[in-house]
């Protein structure tokens, strides 16, 4: 069984499911409506209270999950934290809470596991199509052929956000509507051609919003009864506005709770099908959070998103794929050697060592730098932000002082991981064949590397270096002490 826990702008949801031959078979459902967006004060923090309403609600999440037994599980949390300025400060106490660690997603990410939801909720292999996502404090266009992502764009707009912005109090007036759908309509502008109908065939909703908003029109039987379409909107529109406040609003399929936010979420729509020119939208119970379980189904299959990221980065910026080969090879088995406490970092340190020349295409100098900064900052599916940061951090290191990470070698494992980069990466250098029968590396308190005579005396330039690299651990105060075999 897997779970994904989807930390969003609106409520906060859990879903456990079990992969049931071509499907993701979902066993049970939680969500609390938090309002984390609602919570953010106007520096930009989220308060006292909305820390406290998240936090009871992980816990009460983590005692769901304790009673199943999983094999993977990932927490995802989407565009209020990545905007709120204390989010750093406040995910350790919600790891707490929770009792996992919490990956703070990019707005593409996010649009790219809602696609794999989707996508795999209607298995078509052939569909072009458009999917739309409007959460609480982002909306995501995704547009696809199969399974396959053309194009992915995360927009800072959403429901909660044009909610609080334009009906304020609860006060729903013609006015304020325009505005709302004006408002939208100016985020959409410069990015809506690419997503114009020409380039798809059929469009859905994968976000809690537009399902209800269609099961809303349908049980009202609003509009033109063709389901979600730019008539039915329109006369959901009017009926709200009739109502004249939220508080009024006792439709059915709406929840009494939801009318706050989905008054914003129908005024993007209807932005929406303005910008692209959208006739008529489907709605999926489909998304992220089966997007989340479809992609740990797919790792623990060995079908990573992320070995392709790293494969086509490799290939966008021409690096020389048997150089970098050669050194995952060797980083990966020097790792092993020195038997981490974990195996956190051992595929962390793979794809590092295969993109550690990728600073190249910027510059031979200082091109580890270079190479540090692209990773941080690219565009890399699968990956989160952490992974992200932490190859970055390898990737600096991989030469040059060691000053400039010392604070990350506290973490034994990451120190090792460290060490078998730059042992890599000066072996491949050096056009060293290793034979691990021959060479033995340990690191505790100090780093221990036995290497044969022969090979140092065959390669003249392996001792220099590592003498050099002596002295850049001697400069943190890790020793290094080499021996020659015969």
């Amino acid at each position: 069984m897997y779970a994904a826990v989807d930390l969003g702008s609106n409520s906060f949801r859990l879903a456990i499911g079990k992969h049931d031959g071509d499907a993701i078979r979902v066993l049970k459902t939680a969500r609390e409506p938090i309002r984390l967006a609602a919570g953010l004060d106007a520096a930009g923090n989220l308060t006292d209270s909305a820390q406290q309403a998240a936090l009871s609600c992980l816990a009460n999440f983590r005692t769901v999950l304790a009673g199943y037994e999983l094999e993977a599980l990932r927490v995802v949390a989407t565009s209020t934290l990545r905007l709120a300025k204390n989010s750093a400060a406040f995910l350790p106490a919600a790891e707490q809470a929770l009792g996992y660690p919490i990956e703070i997603i990019s707005g593409e990410e996010e649009g790219r596991l809602i696609y794999m939801g989707v996508c795999n909720a209607l298995n078509l292999p052939g569909e072009r199509r458009l999917v739309i996502d409007i959460g609480g404090g982002s909306t995501e266009l995704i547009l696809g052929r199969g399974a396959d992502i053309e194009r992915v764009e995360s927009f800072s707009i959403g429901s909660v956000k044009q909610s609080l912005s334009f009906f304020i109090g609860g006060r729903v007036d013609g006015p304020s509507f325009d505005a709302a759908i004006l408002s939208a309509r100016s985020h959409f502008e410069d990015g809506s051609p690419p997503y114009h109908p020409q380039y798809w065939t059929r469009c859905y909703g994968s976000s809690g919003t537009i399902r209800a908003i269609a099961e809303i029109i349908d049980k009202n039987k609003l509009g033109d009864g063709k389901g979600v379409t730019a008539a039915s909107l329109e006369a959901l529109k009017r009926r709200f506005i009739e109502l004249g406040h939220t508080s009024k609003i006792d439709m059915a399929g709406l929840r009494p709770d939801r009318a706050g936010t989905i008054i914003g979420g129908l005024a993007v729509l209807i932005a929406l099908f303005h910008e692209l020119g959208i006739d008529t939208l489907q709605p999926i119970e489909a998304g992220l959070r089966v997007g989340v379980m479809w992609d740990l189904y797919l790792r623990s299959t060995k079908r990573d998103r992320r070995d392709q990221s790293v494969r086509a980065f490799l290939q966008k910026f021409h690096v020389d794929e048997t150089r970098a080969g050669r050194v995952a090879e060797y980083a990966g088995a020097l790792f092993a050697q020195m038997k981490p406490s974990t195996d956190a970092y051992q595929r962390l340190l793979v794809w590092s060592a295969l993109l550690h020349e990728v600073g190249m295409v910027v510059s031979q100098t200082g091109y580890h730098k270079h190479a540090s900064y692209m990773v941080e900052n690219a565009d890399l599916p699968g990956f989160t932000t952490r992974e992200q940061k932490t190859m970055a951090r390898l990737i600096l290191a991989q030469k040059g002082n060691l000053r400039k990470i010392s604070d990350s070698l506290t973490d034994g494992d990451f120190a090792k991981a460290v060490v078998a980069l730059r042992l890599a990466i000066l072996f491949m250098h050096s056009r060293i064949d290793l034979d691990f029968k021959e060479l033995k590396l340990r690191m505790k308190n100090r780093i221990e590397l036995e290497i044969k005579r022969v090979w140092v005396a065959d390669h003249p330039t392996v001792s220099y270096w590592m003498e050099k690299e002596q002295e850049q651990w001697d400069d943190v105060g890790v020793d290094f002490s080499i021996k020659g075999t015969a």
